[in-house]
């Protein structure tokens, strides 16, 4: 054989890749460039590297469905330390989310979480926009990046759009002070598959992500969400109803949450108390109470602003690569099938003398 093509083969045997095939090793010395230099920026604004459990028994931090076994709440941890009086901390680490496979997600990603004292989520857009100019001048030389056809400037500014804006935009519905019963009658008018679990943030989210997400291609902070929505965020200074909270959009998906944080014990008690609601509704992203961190709050977080990046999707965006496993060096795959020893004699030409020969699935 003279190539080594098959993705499936590529994956499982990254070893083979490497030595074969042009340029893989060069995009994982790429993402090593974009790790060095996020690193490189943080340290230089005198922010902490710190470590914290990845293993913990609560499932807290951002909406997700938790493993039975593990889950891992980076934010909350960091947080404490902000009460304990650090000015900035950040850890870049593995997160693992009990989700699917596909092109965009792989269950255990990167991601780099910061977490700055007496900011808010203004200025973190502004910190946003300078480190990824910086990085993508680090990995491209340029401010700009191609991937799927497409160039993608990381030129500061970017847009910044309100939720609520977005969908009016893109939908034509203005969900502005509607209630959950309506926005449910929106979506069925939009022909959208929702259920009675999701509540008025999840389904403003599900709008949100059928009809607007796919439509920013260049970076769109997509800014204010609705508090349901936004469970571990200040509630916004003057539009009531609404969080000071922004996702960052690049090429259709999502690459960095932030907030300007709740530091309100109260405040937060309640929210963690709607989640419980939701939680008992049938909806499993929705947390739970984490008594600890409420005690934390009480003893005083200053303003804070907080955000996580992926790494693997920035990786994937500053390299031109259209798949998440082409960026992580070992993917997390489906288990090999195995021959027995007394299958088929196409197989026992092989001449494999072992009680099994592994053979790939699709």
């Amino acid at each position: 054989y003279d190539s080594f093509e098959d993705p499936e083969l590529r994956y499982r045997q990254r070893y083979v890749d490497l030595v074969v095939n042009d340029g893989v090793k060069e995009t994982f010395l790429k993402r090593a460039t974009v790790i060095k230099t996020m690193r490189a920026v943080l340290d230089e604004a005198g922010y902490t590297e710190v470590e914290t459990p990845i293993l913990q028994s609560i499932a807290g931090g951002a909406s997700a469905r938790p493993f039975i076994t593990h889950h891992n709440a980076t934010e909350l941890y960091l947080k404490r330390l902000i009460v304990g009086g650090f000015e900035g901390v950040y850890e870049i680490g593995k997160n693992f989310r009990n989700e699917g496979m596909d092109k965009n997600h792989n269950p255990e990603f990167t991601c780099m979480e910061l977490y700055v004292q007496y900011k808010d989520y203004n200025w973190m857009m502004s910190f946003t926009e300078k480190l990824l100019e910086r990085i993508c001048i680090a990995v491209n030389g340029s401010e700009e990046t191609t991937i799927d056809g497409k160039t993608i400037s990381f030129k500061a500014p970017y847009r910044r759009l309100p939720i609520l804006d977005a969908i009016k935009e893109k939908t034509g519905y203005d969900l502005n002070g509607k209630s959950e019963e309506e926005i449910r009658q929106i979506c069925k008018e939009l022909k959208m598959e929702i259920d009675d679990t999701m509540g008025k943030g999840k389904l403003i989210d599900e709008i949100f992500g059928e009809f607007c997400e796919g439509t920013f291609i260049q970076p769109t902070f997509i800014t204010d969400y609705p508090v349901e929505m936004s469970p571990l965020t200040k509630m916004h200074r003057s539009k009531p109803g609404l969080t000071e909270r922004f996702e960052l959009m690049v090429n259709g998906k999502e690459l960095a949450n932030a907030y300007s944080e709740l530091n309100d014990p109260i405040d937060q008690e309640e929210r963690f108390k709607d989640q419980l609601r939701l939680s008992e509704k049938g909806d499993d992203e929705a947390m739970f109470i984490d008594q600890d961190f409420l005690r934390a709050l009480q003893f005083g977080m200053p303003p804070t602003s907080g955000i996580g990046i992926g790494i693997d999707r920035l990786t994937m965006l500053m390299t031109g690569k259209s798949y998440i496993q082409e960026v992580l060096f070992f993917p997390q795959m489906r288990p090999e099938k195995v021959i027995p020893k007394d299958a088929p004699a196409k197989y026992m030409e092989l001449g494999i003398a072992e009680d099994w020969v592994p053979v790939t699935t699709q």
